[in-house]
Order: structure tokens, then C-alpha cells, then sequence
């Protein structure tokens, strides 16, 4: 093994307000949106993890880019949005680390939804959009896509493809690879190529860092190198939440310390890091075929769409998911549109993982589950949830008349997206 790709996603959701709150029939959008977030929690929140992890782990990126570190950053719009209206410094923070010739933004779904499972050609827009406002707000263009959670399908691949990036990132799941190793790169019969995810060595950071029983800890960033190194390939993509640095695994447990010896200590070893995009340049290729899968894979729980649609609650708020953002689109409301695709936020979901299950997925949905929404109890907290859609759908006025879909409405479109809709 010879090349590292360090890729890093930083997000904050929007959470919901509950309990959920009533909206009169027909209010005005801005009515809508002050029923349906609590912004005060998230104000909260956002600055309580801009303390612990944001702004730290910030520093320390930004000091590591001039130790050879490559650093490739995913960013919701969700966070964005949070950052510009609570934390400036942290924004001027972010643009100063994204402005070295060593850092690259990667375009993500702005909404961290899973609006790519319910309207695809909406999507694609999106995406666009996504690496337009990126290149606006830190003066450089993605050309590698992450989508939501990391989900990829063959669909969503083609979508990508579609959008116009060169790049996009999938988790090297068994399931997905089979006989294949992550530390390759691929594609799936389009330009796009994919950068595969190592699962079990970003976990190793991501997720067993802290825990004591297990049976790597604590884990020394010689030992991390040494894995890394005896890897057999041609890249090791390492793929964390910025929130990994400081709040999933506090200052306390050595987190930091251990990044800046795993980065110093990488060329001892003949490692080099790179950006996603460098990455794909330097071995598109020796680049592989995979084909990929029709049922969506992740990085979360097991890498399956199960851990978001696994049990009754997910499935109905999924359901009310696709009803909001379908009656939405009828309203001919572009600001009701935008309402629903926050309310189509993964985050949703994955809140609501534990509801009738137990073990580590389930202990990981509660942790990231608001403190404040568990004294109403579990039934009534997803009861709540599910009421917050339901409200909503009821309020959003009655379909206009819709347009042709093979007149007006595709002139809207660009051409390839007008094609996927045409079918």
C-alpha cells in the first residue's frame, strides 16, 4: 500500500420540533417552517459540538495540511446553514482550511436526505446545485460526490454520472464488493469512478477508538500505519464523521494526539496522502469494474438501507416522507418543496433505529436521539415524529395544475435529466 485518502463529512441535522405542533390549514411557508424545526435545539447543539470538536478538530486539520496531510471534506448545507447563522468564526475557520492547495470539498446532498429514493431527476438538480453553491462558498469546485450516509446503488451511480462528477464514494462492504478489496479503484460501466470505502479500518477510528473492550484498544497510530501499510492494493480510503474528533471521541481519549502521529508518522512508512480527486487521477487506469447492487448500500449499521427502513416506525415515516414531498411538489410552492426535502432529512430515520431493538445499532441511533425528546417516552416520542409529517401534508394547500410532463415541465430541466425523466 502506497496511497491514503482521508475523507471527512461534517453535518448537523435539523431536528424536528415535539411535540409536533399544529399548522392552520393553508399557512404561509414561513409559518410552516417555524412549526417544524426547533432551532433553538439545534442552536444548542451546534455550538455545543463547534466547542468540542468543530473548532479544535479545525485547527489541527488545518496545521496537518502543512505535514503532508491530504484532505478531502464532504459538507451538508444543513451544517452550512447552522454555521453562517450561530458560529461565523467557525465558517472563516472552514474557509481557511479549505483554501490550501491541499484540502478539497467534496459535493454532498445539500438536504442530507434520501431524496435520490424519491425523486431521482430531482436529485441529479440537486447534486449540480450542491457543486455550484460549494465552488461559491469556498472557491473550489467539487469534482467527487458523496451522496447521503454514503448510499450507492447502480441507480444512484448513474445519477452521478449524470450530474456530471468525475468521482463518488461507496462503503467497501463485503455484501457490495464479494470476492473484491476495498483498496482498488473502480467503476460500474460509466466515467464515474468509485472510491471504496475500508470499512473495517475507518471503523477501527470511527467507531472502536474509544471502547474499551475492545480488543484493539487503545489503539497506537504506529500499530494504525502498520495495518494500513500491509494493506494489499492501491489506495486505503479512510472515511470518518468530523464529528469523530472531539465529540463521538472526546480530547480525553487521546483522539487528537493520535491523528497528528498517525499523519507525521505516514511517510516512515512509504505512505502518501491524497485528495479524492488525485486519488482517482493516479489510478483511474488500473481502475476495476464492480457491478453494483440495486438495493442501495451505506456505511451505516450493517450497510444496508435496513438500518433506516428496518423496522414499522422508519417504514411509516419514510411513507410520509414521500406524501410530504409529493404534495409539496403539487403545491407549485417552491418554498413548501424545500420545507419537505428538509423533512426527508436521513437523520429522520436514523433517530428512530432503536424503536424495538436493542444492541449496537440501536445504541448508536439512541446516543445521536436529542436528550430533550426522551421524556416523552418512547411511543409517543415516534408517535410525535410520524404527527410532525401528517401535519404538515394536511396544511400544504391543494395541487395546482400541473404541466405537461412531456411539455413545459421538461423544458425546465437540463437535457440529460429531462431524458431520466422521459424514461
Amino acid at each position: 500500500m502506497r496511497d491514503v485518502v482521508v475523507y471527512t463529512v461534517v453535518h448537523q441535522p435539523r431536528r424536528l420540533k415535539l411535540p409536533a405542533q399544529p399548522i392552520p390549514a393553508g399557512a404561509a411557508a414561513p409559518d410552516v417552517e417555524r412549526c417544524l424545526f426547533d432551532e433553538p435545539m439545534n442552536r444548542r447543539y451546534l455550538e455545543k459540538v463547534a466547542a468540542r470538536c468543530y473548532h479544535p478538530a479545525t485547527g489541527m486539520f488545518r496545521r496537518l495540511l502543512d505535514q503532508d496531510l491530504a484532505l478531502s471534506v464532504g459538507f451538508s448545507f444543513s451544517f452550512l446553514r447552522q454555521a453562517d447563522a450561530w458560529d461565523p468564526a467557525l465558517v472563516a475557520r472552514l474557509r481557511d482550511l479549505m483554501a490550501h492547495p491541499r484540502a478539497e470539498p467534496v459535493a454532498v446532498e445539500p438536504y442530507h436526505s434520501f431524496a435520490m429514493l424519491i425523486d431521482l431527476p430531482g436529485f441529479v438538480q440537486r447534486m449540480r446545485w450542491s457543486r455550484e453553491a460549494l465552488a461559491g462558498y469556498f472557491g473550489s469546485r467539487p469534482t467527487v460526490a458523496d451522496t447521503t450516509e454514503l448510499s450507492m446503488s447502480e441507480t444512484i451511480y448513474t445519477a452521478l454520472d449524470h450530474a456530471g462528477f468525475d468521482g463518488g464514494f461507496i462503503d467497501g462492504r463485503p455484501w457490495v464488493l464479494e470476492w473484491r478489496a476495498p483498496s482498488f479503484l473502480y467503476h460500474s460501466g460509466r466515467r464515474l469512478a468509485l472510491l471504496a470505502r475500508h470499512h473495517a479500518l475507518s471503523d477501527d477510528v470511527g467507531y472502536r477508538f474509544s471502547d474499551r473492550t475492545w480488543s484493539g484498544w487503545p489503539l497506537m497510530a504506529d500499530t494504525y500505519l502498520d495495518w494500513i501499510a500491509a494493506a494489499p492494493g492501491d489506495v486505503v480510503v479512510l472515511g470518518w464523521d468530523y464529528e469523530t474528533f472531539g465529540e463521538h471521541h472526546g480530547a480525553d481519549t487521546g483522539i487528537f494526539d493520535f491523528v497528528r502521529r498517525f499523519v507525521t508518522g505516514a511517510r516512515d512508512r512509504g505512505l502518501r496522502f491524497l485528495t479524492a480527486s488525485e486519488a482517482i487521477a493516479a489510478h483511474r487506469p488500473r481502475s476495476q469494474h464492480l457491478p453494483l447492487p440495486v438495493f442501495p448500500s451505506t456505511w451505516a449499521g450493517s450497510g444496508g438501507m435496513e438500518f433506516f427502513l428496518g423496522n414499522p416506525v422508519q417504514q411509516a415515516v419514510f411513507q410520509l416522507m414521500r406524501e410530504a414531498y409529493g404534495k409539496a411538489q403539487l403545491s407549485g410552492d417552491p418554498a413548501l418543496l424545500d420545507l419537505a426535502l428538509w423533512l426527508a432529512q436521513s437523520d429522520n430515520l436514523h433517530l428512530i433505529q432503536w424503536f424495538g431493538r436493542s444492541g449496537s445499532e440501536a445504541e448508536v441511533s439512541a446516543y445521536f436521539t436529542p436528550r430533550e425528546w426522551w421524556s416523552l417516552g418512547a411511543d409517543r416520542l415516534v408517535w410525535e415524529i410520524q404527527q410532525v409529517y401528517v401535519n404538515f401534508v394536511r396544511a400544504v394547500g391543494g395541487p395546482s395544475p400541473a404541466p405537461d410532463a412531456t411539455g413545459d415541465q421538461l423544458e425546465m430541466l437540463e437535457p440529460e435529466v429531462a431524458a431520466l425523466v422521459a424514461g
